[in-house]
């Protein structure tokens, strides 16, 4: 069977896409958890199972940090170009692999084929990337006159703990693991319990190129991401995922004192001044919720916020605009918006969506779920577009992490920054001018990390991204984040 006709097979015939190995991958081995739990793993499109998986405890953690600690040993002696060289050999098992994995994900997500392609492909840019940064590391010297050296030198923590959510499997794994290798660390991935079986199958691709316990793969809940938080023998512990978890992460990672760097929820805003063309922030607005992802995206920008000279308009195109995205099964290569992660997550969005109405927002576009009878077993819900949303509804203020924008009116320059910033979110912020000025003020005022102007939902390899206030920790995607997973040390030589 080819890839393309992979891509459109039904569910049925799925089962030879899953990993080989379900159990948790730690040491170069694969081993079944020590209490014998399994967790079952079901696929958003059609709510059928798809396998089960291990589900590890706090002594499968233990176990997986003493086989880390002895696999960063050897790892940190490799020459840094050496691990390189790994790393872009890596890149290439993802590029070989694309069609493969890309449905993996889909099947194990939700999200479409066609899009989780691109992930397989960032991923890969990504190992590359920081491949091509190990020279980087670089420490300084100090002056201190005849007969002294002072020199500082930067080194790898030594097990680090990446925690990574449920909406781009592969990508927040192979992608996460680039910067703390290339840095010399022996990693421990815990994917999101929801869709762990694209790290499952990476460790079964990647396992014989490194040494054994440079990388790991733990299935499994919040306890084993707490024992990752707590353990003594985990160095440094990352976050990509919701706000409560950082904070549990951050409080469990008190007791050791061990960094952590977050990349957290957003309720972004998009604003759109009066010299902006209509279609063309309708075009944006709906670029920037992630549709495809069926808004399952921290950095969508789900707050609309435009200028009352071109809301009228604004919204009429709006609510054309979104018809492009029509919820379908991921696996179909035509998809264009996928499923929510859990019926649990329906559910939420939809009791949003109903108190939104109560509350007196005007319903746009979609708020319920697809007539279409085939995707009646599967968490779908339309693309739903709300206006006359005022700053102190719900809807404008909770993270619904799902396909629902809000549209406010604004007028007033000063009032828009406080709407914008009253949240304890900023991760992101895209703003629509064509006044240079104007642009530049706006970006500084917002309290957001990653900042568009006349643009959204991109990244671009190299820029810092990142956000502010409960929006995160730190910096990814560029040399800071290569930095991050290592401490500097200073030397002092006294040659007298």
């Amino acid at each position: 069977m080819t890839g393309k006709d992979k891509l459109k097979a039904d569910a049925s015939s799925w089962q030879e896409m899953l990993p080989r190995f379900r159990k948790l991958y730690y040491g170069g081995n694969w081993h079944a958890p020590i209490g014998g739990e399994l967790r079952t793993v079901y696929c958003p499109s059609t709510g059928n199972e798809l396998c089960k998986v291990a589900e590890a405890d706090e002594r499968d953690v233990h176990l997986a940090v003493e086989s880390a600690r002895e696999g960063f040993k050897q790892w940190r002696q490799i020459k840094p170009l050496d691990r390189a060289k790994i790393l872009r050999e890596m890149a290439a098992i993802l590029r070989d692999r694309t069609d493969e994995l890309a449905l993996l994900d889909a099947l194990d997500c939700g999200n479409p084929v066609r899009m989780l392609r691109e992930d397989v492909a960032a991923a890969a840019t990504l190992l590359d990337f920081f491949a091509g940064l190990v020279t980087e590391m670089k420490g300084s010297s100090i002056p201190m006159g005849p007969g002294a050296l002072n020199f500082s030198t930067r080194e790898p923590y030594g097990v680090v703990a990446r925690i990574v959510p449920f909406n781009h499997p592969l990508l927040t794994c192979a992608g996460k693991i680039a910067a703390p290798l290339a840095a010399g660390n022996a990693v421990i991935i815990k994917p999101s319990e929801q869709s762990p079986l694209s790290a499952l199958r990476l460790a079964d691709l990647f396992g014989e190129l490194l040494p054994p316990g440079v990388f790991n793969v733990l299935s499994g809940a919040g306890a084993a991401g707490a024992a990752l938080s707590q353990h003594p023998g985990v160095s440094m512990i990352t976050v990509v995922g919701s706000v409560p978890t950082g904070r549990a992460v951050m409080r469990s990672a008190a007791e050791t004192i061990k960094p952590v760097l977050l990349e957290l929820g957003g309720k972004n805003a998009l604003i759109a001044l009066p010299d902006t063309d209509p279609d063309q922030i309708a075009d944006a607005m709906v670029r920037g919720m992630n549709f495809e992802w069926c808004g399952q995206s921290c950095g969508s920008t789900s707050r609309a916020f435009i200028h009352s000279d071109i809301y009228d308009d604004v919204v009429e195109k709006v609510a054309s605009c979104v018809t492009r995205f029509r919820p379908g099964l991921s696996s179909d290569p035509e998809t264009t918006m996928g499923a929510l992660i859990s019926k649990a997550q329906l559910d939420r969005v939809a009791g949003h969506v109903e108190r939104a109405t109560a509350a007196g927002a005007r319903l746009v576009a979609g708020g319920a779920r697809p007539a279409d009878k085939s995707l009646g077993n599967g968490w779908f819900f339309e693309p739903t577009v709300f206006a006359d949303v005022t700053a102190d509804m719900e809807i404008a203020k909770e993270e619904i992490f799902g396909p629902v924008l809000s549209i406010i009116k604004w007028n007033d320059k000063y009032d828009l920054i406080r709407q914008v910033n009253q949240l304890d979110l900023g991760l992101t912020c895209s703003i629509w001018t064509n006044n240079l000025q104007d642009a530049n003020q706006l970006a500084q005022d917002v309290e957001a990390g990653f900042v568009w102007i006349n643009d959204v939902a991109k990244h671009f390899l190299g820029a810092p991204f990142g956000g502010m206030k409960q929006s995160g920790i730190g910096r990814e995607e560029c040399l800071g984040e290569l930095l991050a997973f290592t401490r500097e040390k200073n030397i002092h030589i006294n040659f007298a």
